[in-house]
C-alpha cells in the first residue's frame, strides 16, 4: 500500500502508527533534517484511503523543508498527517492527541511540530503533555498562541509586494482581493485587506462563516463554486492545497495568486501554465511563511515582537527578490524561489555549490 510512495520520495525518513481505538492512521514524514530537527504541522484529516495521508505529508514536508530555507529557520522540513475516519472531539479527540505525543516524543527530538488544518493551540497543549516538541501552544500553556495572524500577515505583506510587481505600487485601496477560504488565515487576511481599503469578496464552504466575516469588515460574500473565475486583482486561496490545475488556472480572471493555503500547485507544470497565463504567482512556501516564523521567534528563538514584524515584513522583500529574478531569467517564480530555499540550505549547511 505504502511501498511506491516511499520509493519514490527524496525524504530521509517516513514514520508510520496505527493507533487502532481510533482506527487512525499516524505519519510523520521527515524530509530533511541538515538544517536542524524537522520541523512541521500536524494535519488532522479525513482521507480517501490511508495511502492518500502518507502522500499528503510527504508533499509538505517537502515544502517545509522549502519554507524553512527561505525564513531561515533553525530547522529542516517535516509533516505530521493524522488520517482519521472522522474529526474526532471531546474525550476521543484527547486520547488520540496523547498517543500522537508519544509518537512524536519516541522520535527524541528529530521531529517538531506546530498546529496545521484542523488542529490549533489547544491541541498542542494536549499533545505537549506527552512530547517536549509541540509548539505553537496556547498562552496559557507557556506558548505563543495562534500562528494565524501572523500567517495571514505574511500573506498580506506578499501580497502588497506583487501588486507592486505587477501595478507599480504596493499601495491595496481599490484592489479587488478575492479571499478563498474564512479560516483562522484567511479571515484576519480579510480583516488585514479590508482595512487597507481593498475591495474584498470571500467564499467559504461554511456560509455562516463566510457571512460572520462579511458582516464584521464589510467584505462580499461569494459563492465557493464562482471563487476561482470571479473577476479581481488577485486571488488568495486560504483553504487546502492543489487548487490549481490545468483547469482551474484556464479559469482564472486575475492578475496575481497570492494566498496562505499549502501546496497550491496540483503539479509541477501547473507553475509554467500560471506564467503562460499572465498570472505573477507567490510561491506557497514563501508567502506563508508567517506560521513559521512566529513560532520560531516566539517559543524557539525569544526574538520580540518587533523583530518578528520586521521578518514578517521580509516576506514582501523576499517575493520581491524571486519576482525580479524569474523576470531576468525568464524562469516561474516557483522556480525562482526553489533556487533560492536551495542556495539558503547551502549556506546553513556550509555545502559547496553544485557543479555545473
Amino acid at each position: 500500500m505504502f511501498d511506491d510512495l516511499i520509493r519514490s520520495w527524496d525524504g530521509e525518513a517516513v514514520v508510520m502508527h496505527y493507533d487502532a481505538p481510533g482506527a487512525t492512521w499516524m505519519f510523520i514524514a521527515l524530509h530533511s533534517t541538515r538544517g536542524g530537527a524537522a520541523g512541521g504541522g500536524t494535519r488532522m484529516k479525513v482521507y480517501p484511503s490511508p495511502a492518500d495521508g502518507l502522500a499528503d505529508a510527504m508533499r509538505l514536508a517537502g515544502a517545509m523543508t522549502l519554507k524553512m530555507a527561505v525564513a531561515r529557520g533553525p530547522n529542516g522540513g517535516g509533516k505530521a498527517v493524522l488520517a482519521v475516519p472522522r474529526i474526532p472531539q471531546g474525550a476521543e479527540r484527547r486520547r488520540l492527541l496523547l498517543a500522537y505525543g508519544d509518537l512524536v516524543e519516541s522520535l527524541h527530538g528529530a521531529f517538531r511540530t506546530a498546529p496545521d488544518v484542523n488542529t490549533d493551540d489547544r491541541d498542542m497543549d494536549v499533545v505537549s503533555e506527552r512530547t517536549r516538541h509541540a509548539y505553537g501552544r496556547s498562552d496559557a500553556h507557556g506558548g505563543a498562541g495562534s500562528t494565524a495572524p501572523d500567517t495571514a500577515v505574511g500573506v498580506f505583506h506578499g501580497m502588497r509586494a506583487g501588486v507592486a510587481h505587477v501595478f507599480g505600487t504596493e499601495d491595496l485601496h481599490g484592489r479587488r482581493v478575492v479571499v478563498q477560504g474564512a479560516g483562522g488565515v484567511g479571515g484576519e487576511l480579510v480583516r488585514l485587506l479590508t482595512e487597507a481599503g481593498a475591495e474584498v469578496a470571500v467564499a467559504d464552504l461554511d456560509a455562516d462563516r463566510a457571512s460572520a466575516i462579511a458582516v464584521s469588515t464589510g467584505a462580499l460574500v461569494i459563492h465557493p463554486a464562482a471563487a476561482l473565475s470571479e473577476p479581481c486583482d488577485v486571488f488568495a486561496p486560504c483553504a487546502l492545497g492543489g487548487i490549481l490545475n490545468e483547469k482551474s488556472i484556464s479559469s482564472l480572471r486575475c492578475r496575481i495568486v497570492a494566498g496562505a493555503a499549502n501546496n497550491q500547485l496540483a503539479t509541477p507544470e501547473d507553475a509554467d501554465r500560471l506564467k503562460d497565463a499572465g498570472v505573477l504567482y507567490a510561491p506557497d512556501f514563501v508567502i506563508n511563511a508567517g506560521g513559521v516564523l512566529h513560532v520560531v521567534a516566539l517559543e524557539m528563538q525569544g526574538w520580540s515582537r518587533s523583530r518578528l514584524g520586521d521578518e514578517l515584513a521580509g516576506i514582501g522583500r523576499t517575493l520581491t527578490e524571486i519576482f525580479r529574478t524569474a523576470d531576468a531569467e525568464r524562469i516561474t517564480t516557483e522556480a525562482a524561489a526553489e533556487r533560492l530555499a536551495r542556495r539558503r540550505i547551502r549556506e546553513a549547511t556550509g555545502e559547496p555549490e553544485p557543479v555545473r
